[in-house]
């Protein structure tokens, strides 16, 4: 009962003061809303990273042909012919940690249609591992395999986006699609990716929505190539997961050089190094931010002790009479701390419902990632109550140390 009273007393006594006390609500609602909203957005980008990651396959290696003006591919060519497939092979054979690999090539696309409706994707030649390392859903149908490999077959598999562009209607599983100057059977359709956004580090992610699969030896032989162009247009190697990628980069990139005759035709995306920097720079963001978002509790917190030593001054016969009716030095520290803690208190609360909002108001604007995290919310609520406590305890002592007859005569 006698903690109910002091609370019911400390109520009353803020609400007399309620722009003062709105004031120093402020700092305590801006300081755990940037908090939660840092913490929140971190959270999403962090899992958003890690999604985007895990589409190119955290423990593959991507190997990609570059590309060059008409006569510097010419001299390249004296020298190395650029990706192929013995590349791959060899890539599996000679180094121990390598445990697969796929190859895929851009087909020169000018026209995709049905009889339903007409794509503006492109054709992909890819080999029939190549689902297996990148880790495509499938949303109807089967994936390319390797007697579709072996038998030269017309059949195709759909991104999600040229699936629906080819057959509004739905059913694509069966019906034939033309490719340039080629029928194709549609044997499969992939489920459409949860990636927010098309770029991760400077790699084009989401592409494969708006794409036709079609075996790597139909594309092979079946499509006229630019000369000189490479067999393949990149590589993925899948590395053992006991294995350092950054390490087997290395190995893969000494192999290729030498393959390649030391020319410098091909570039290897380490997508485990991606996430390593993403990581790091995720990390000093947060750092930045929380470092804002304590000054911010600091300030709620100074603004917290300058009102209730305020307050000490303005009630300073209340405390004289209360000192006199027999209350204890304990009473007046516990009014005072009850005081400011209700004010972190409600601040914390208001802040919270500030964090989310501001949430969401960042993640519509900016289009970041924002995931919902209860440590969060916890952690800020737990720091400004910390705060109210910590900076209300200096003010309750001083109040209570004041002698009761001078408290009596002040004016």
């Amino acid at each position: 009962m006698k903690y109910m009273a002091i609370l019911a007393d400390t109520l009353a006594e803020l609400a007399q003061h309620k722009l003062r006390t709105l004031l120093t609500l402020l700092g305590m609602i801006f300081g755990v809303g940037a908090v939660i909203a840092m913490l929140n957005i971190g959270e999403g980008a962090e899992r958003e990273a890690l999604s985007m990651i895990d589409s190119m396959g955290l423990h593959n290696l991507i190997v990609t042909g570059k590309t060059f003006e008409e006569n510097e591919l010419k001299e390249q060519r004296k020298h190395s012919r650029g990706l192929s497939l013995r590349d791959g092979e060899i890539g599996v054979s000679a180094l121990p940690f390598i445990e697969a690999f796929s190859a895929q090539k851009e087909i020169d696309t000018y026209s995709i249609f049905s009889a339903k409706g007409k794509s503006d994707g492109d054709a992909l030649g890819v080999s029939a591992s190549f689902f297996e390392l990148s880790k495509f859903a499938l949303y109807q149908g089967r994936y390319l395999d390797s007697g579709d490999e072996q038998a030269f077959a017309q059949v195709a598999v759909l991104g999600s986006s040229s699936a629906k562009q080819l057959f509004p209607l739905g059913n694509a599983v069966g019906q034939n699609i033309k490719i340039n100057h080629l029928w194709f059977k549609v044997v499969g359709v992939l489920e459409a990716p949860f990636l927010k956004k098309e770029e991760f580090q400077g790699i084009k992610l989401g592409g494969e929505q708006n794409q036709v699969f079609i075996p790597l030896s139909a594309a092979i032989h079946k499509f006229p190539a630019k000369q000189l162009v490479s067999e393949v247009s990149s590589l993925k190697f899948k590395v053992n997961k006991d294995i350092d990628p950054i390490e087997a980069a290395k190995a893969v990139n000494h192999l290729l050089n030498r393959r390649h005759n030391d020319v410098d035709d091909f570039d290897i995306t380490i997508p485990a190094a991606l996430l390593a920097q993403q990581k790091q720079t995720q990390q000093i963001f947060n750092i930045v931010m929380s470092c804002v978002a304590g000054i911010s509790l600091l300030v709620g917190g100074i603004g917290i002790m300058n009102i209730m030593l305020a307050t000490v001054l303005e009630r300073t016969k209340e405390i004289g009479l209360l000192r006199a009716v027999g209350a204890t030095q304990k009473d007046i520290r516990l009014q005072f701390v009850a005081e400011s803690f209700t004010i972190s208190i409600l601040g914390g609360l208001l802040g919270v419902v500030f964090g989310i909002l501001l949430s969401e108001l960042i993640s519509l604007y900016s289009q970041w990632a924002v995931y919902w995290s209860l440590s969060a919310i916890v952690l800020s609520f737990s720091i400004c109550a910390m705060v109210g406590i910590v900076f209300g305890v200096y003010p309750a002592i001083k109040a209570s140390k004041l002698d009761p007859i001078d408290a009596l005569q002040s004016d």
